[in-house]
């Protein structure tokens, strides 16, 4: 203790000797006193209440809305499907998917437009987005943008009134679980699949008891 005693009262010296000397009254860190966190802005509080009071669903659409894209709804697009407008391309799907995922399984009757290789599908999809009255973009749904993507291309490229441009934001993960037809292979290919987890689980269910 003596010994620290004593280094202590020469390292006073020392720092009051020195022309480099620290003042022992003098605060060195004045911005630690102050409020770590500016306060909030009243519009940035306005902002923050207004998303957490808004659905994903809703911000989605908001999205869509700025993007001069109208969103379809699983009701919206199931009435589309079964538009006998669909039998004559009055209403066509445009499904924005990978090659491999199209072929595994697509809306029937889906045309086919992966927007990041636009030249290898445009001859297959120009004249009919020019003649449809009501057009329906879809990807896997969920975060999957390649939809909105596709929609936007080709509805810019080719001057499509965006009144006729709808994009189904559940995609095919939302219009497989609710067990509606797939169709497998190429467009037309009549070779049709329906998946129906909730109708097998309920049989199951009822199996079991």
């Amino acid at each position: 203790m003596l010994v620290a005693a004593i280094g202590a009262v020469l390292a006073f010296a020392a720092n009051g000797l020195s022309p480099r000397g620290l003042k022992l009254g003098t605060n060195y860190f004045p911005a630690a006193q102050a409020d770590p966190l500016p306060s909030m802005t009243e519009s940035n509080a306005t902002r923050v209440a207004e998303t957490n009071t808004h659905s994903p669903a809703e911000l989605f659409a908001a999205r869509l809305h700025a993007e001069g894209l109208q969103l379809a709804d699983s009701n919206r697009v199931s009435e589309f499907f079964q538009d006998p407008r669909r039998d004559r391309d009055g209403v066509i799907f445009i499904d924005a998917r990978k090659d491999e995922d199209y072929a595994a399984g697509h809306i029937p009757g889906a045309y086919h437009f992966y927007h990041y290789f636009p030249e290898n599908y445009l001859s297959n999809v120009v004249q009919v987005c020019l003649m449809a009255e009501q057009i329906v973009f879809y990807c896997n749904g969920g975060d999957c943008e390649d939809s909105q993507h596709a929609a936007i291309t080709l509805r810019d490229s080719l001057g499509i009134p965006k009144e006729k441009v709808f994009v189904y934001p559940g995609g095919m993960h939302e219009w497989t679980s609710q067990g509606q037809p797939i169709e497998v292979g190429v467009r037309l290919s009549g070779v049709l699949t329906n998946v129906a987890p909730a109708a097998t689980s309920a049989g199951s269910a009822g199996t079991n008891r």
